[in-house]
């Protein structure tokens, strides 16, 4: 077991006992939420090579793919001046920053931004669509490292956005 896996042991069996509540994506949000903040572990949960980032682009680690396609649990690396595009996604997602600061734009339907927010090491979000669209970027100028917990198996499907807006 790799030491990625053997530190993420409790929060997946913790994300797991959450989804089995069997509630709709808003509530499976808030409680996998509160498992990620019980269970949050430090940046060393990527290895030293993977917490170094991209230049290009953020980088992202697969840490964990559910076997029945329930979750997936991801480590994303944002150098300075990095950011996503505007999107929504095809299920719910929680995300606790774990290193770094990360800015969080958020939009309505008609691409109106409708308020940010800031969010530090510790700090775990969660949220499921409709009503998801937002854009994150690493305004600091420093690394930002956050785990992100997808409500499906990524490499099923490929992606969690659902649109990308321009």
């Amino acid at each position: 077991m790799t030491r990625s896996l053997t530190t993420l042991t409790g929060l997946v069996a913790a994300v797991r006992r959450a989804i089995d509540v069997r509630t709709d994506w808003a509530d499976t949000a808030e409680l996998v939420a509160d498992r990620l903040r019980a269970h949050l572990p430090g940046p060393e949960v990527l290895t030293p090579e993977q917490r170094l980032g991209l230049p290009d682009k953020v980088a992202g680690h697969l840490l964990h793919a559910e076997p029945d396609g329930a979750f997936s649990v991801l480590g994303l690396v944002w150098r300075p001046g990095q950011a996503t595009r505007i999107h929504d996604h095809i299920t719910w997602c929680v995300v606790g920053v774990l290193s770094g600061v990360e800015h969080e734009e958020l939009f309505d339907e008609a691409l109106t931004p409708i308020g940010t927010r800031d969010n530090p090491p510790g700090e775990v979000t969660g949220f499921a669509p409709p009503g998801d669209i937002h854009r994150i970027r690493n305004v600091g100028d420093e690394t930002a490292i956050s785990l992100h917990v997808y409500g499906t198996d990524l490499t099923r499907v490929g992606s969690s956005a659902r649109r990308f807006y321009d």
